[in-house]
């Protein structure tokens, strides 16, 4: 059994929106240009069909791989989510008590995380250090330069 990939509404109606493009205009644009390039003669020699024909398997591959997890998702209620400790989808101010900065960011599933917009995978390290704290805790967190002491300071949806 695959494992349950969680996401937001939001999320889940990207990956459709993705997934119908590719089925429903890419899937039958490059089915037209095979055609066209079969046409054209010798099939051994032709470069433009050889390139359609890779085109075709790496489009039907990320289809399988976007069907796999629209068929694994599962919609995350959001209202019925406790923020009295950190979880998916929370909004976690915390505080570096290295350096006293302070940092915004929402703990979203993989595939809504864009660390421009301050959303950070769930499996990330940070966001596995901060799952199941609460707000005034301090968490050491290993990340990448060393071990950093972060205070969560809230927890908002």
């Amino acid at each position: 059994m695959s494992e349950v990939i969680y996401v937001t509404e939001e999320g889940l109606q990207k990956l459709k929106v993705e997934l119908n493009q590719l089925r429903n205009v890419e899937r039958p644009m490059l089915s037209r240009q095979i055609a066209d390039a079969r046409d054209k003669g010798d099939l051994s020699e032709n470069a433009e069909y050889a390139a359609a024909k890779e085109a075709q398997g790496m489009l039907e591959m990320k289809i399988n791989k976007l069907e796999d997890i629209v068929a694994r998702s599962r919609i995350i209620d959001e209202t019925k989510i406790d923020i009295s400790f950190v979880r998916i989808l929370h909004r976690v101010k915390i505080m570096n008590k290295s350096n006293n900065s302070v940092m915004e960011y929402q703990l979203v599933p993989e595939s809504e995380a864009n660390f421009k917009l301050g959303k950070i995978a769930v499996s990330s390290p940070i966001a596995q250090g901060l799952i199941g704290k609460k707000v005034g805790e301090v968490v050491q967190i290993k990340v990448p330069s060393g071990i950093i002491p972060f205070e969560i300071i809230s927890i908002s949806l």
